[in-house]
């Protein structure tokens, strides 16, 4: 029996590229902190990663209190981030958000990394027939 890589590893592959991306877009936000008229983008990790998944998937609501599932998808395009308070220079990047915005990226990265890393243990076991 052949192993599928795409149906064993899951969403995480494509969630460690979106979060490889993200990771370069905030670097290059961080880096023009200080240009006149720079304004930070960022990728909408959420809705990107809703387009590609599987349209199998069904979102349904288990309990009255809980949320609609939304059917609009946003594109993967870049989005511009707006300020909290806004600069003199038109500056839109704020040093202390986009660290920490940075931060939980990379976080997040680990994570997928770990999913994928268990995936692979799991499958090497299946193999071995432990």
């Amino acid at each position: 029996m052949a192993i599928n890589f795409d149906t064993a590893l899951g969403i995480h592959p494509q969630a460690l590229a979106l979060r490889e991306k993200r990771g370069e877009q905030l670097a290059a936000n961080l880096a023009n902190a200080d240009t006149p008229g720079y304004k930070a983008r960022d990728l909408d990790f959420q809705s990107i990663l809703k387009q590609s998944m599987p349209s199998n998937v069904l979102l349904d609501k288990t309990q009255p209190a809980h949320f609609s599932p939304t059917e609009s998808v946003l594109g993967a395009s870049l989005q511009y981030r707006i300020p909290n308070q806004a600069s003199l220079d038109g500056n839109t990047v704020e040093s202390h958000v986009e660290q920490a915005k940075y931060a939980e990226n990379n976080v997040q990265y680990q994570a997928s990394l770990r999913f994928i890393n268990g995936r692979f243990n799991d499958l090497k076991t299946a193999i071995k027939g432990q």
